[in-house]
């Protein structure tokens, strides 16, 4: 079913669109069926679950931190992944500079907006990040390459599509001044209005492995 899934989701995503597959709690085996059928990004959502399949599988495997990420756990992932979903506040930018200073690289990192209507999801206020965005940030070891979001977790379409909309619009507004290049909206229940709104970059994890362990 795996592999039958990756296949499927190279065939009919447009070409603009990377996929990123969720990968948390499932075993190594299941990765390794995903990865022989093509698939290159991963998504966790733990830091030490994230460091151990890390160390244990194909080292061209491109890891995606997609999680809520503490900052005194940055330093754990700094030398090898690819892309930091949910940087939510300017102290977490920080520290992540700091850590690809310390490990000698630049890491890429997406700008997370709440964009959805529980008070549970984290993230900037579209105010927030335009501010960062006008600010003279001078972080020479973060490179921010994109934004990304959460929708509401609702049965009401149209209200997706408005969350996935104004972001999008948002995300049209910044994406040459600050050389944005990715948009990751979308995830396994709503990742075909999103990718219509202008997402580049979806999570999904359960259409691929099944429901969570």
């Amino acid at each position: 079913m795996i592999a039958a899934q990756i296949k499927t989701f190279a065939a009919k995503l447009p070409k603009q669109v990377t996929l990123v597959a969720v990968s948390k709690t499932k075993p190594n085996a299941d990765l390794l069926i995903a990865y022989e059928a093509g698939q290159r990004d991963f998504g966790e959502n733990k830091v030490q679950e994230l460091c151990q399949k890390a160390e244990s599988l194909p080292n061209d495997i491109r890891w995606h931190m997609i999680g809520h990420l503490q900052r005194n756990k940055v330093k754990y992932i700094a030398a090898f992944v690819h892309l930091i979903h949910g940087v939510d506040s300017e102290r977490l930018l920080n520290e992540i500079n700091k850590q690809g200073a310390k490990n000698n690289r630049v890491i890429d990192v997406l700008i997370q907006i709440h964009i959805a209507e529980e008070a549970t999801k984290f993230g900037f206020s579209y105010d927030e990040a335009a501010k960062l965005f006008e600010g003279n940030n001078d972080l020479k070891h973060v490179n921010i390459v994109g934004l990304m979001a959460m929708a509401t977790f609702t049965n009401d379409e149209s209200q997706i599509k408005r969350e996935f909309s104004t972001l999008s619009a948002f995300f049209d507004q910044w994406k040459e001044k600050r050389s944005l290049n990715v948009l990751s909206m979308g995830m396994s229940n709503d990742y075909n209005i999103a990718i219509a709104e202008g997402s580049t970059m979806i999570r999904v994890g359960s259409l691929i492995f099944g429901s969570r362990n």
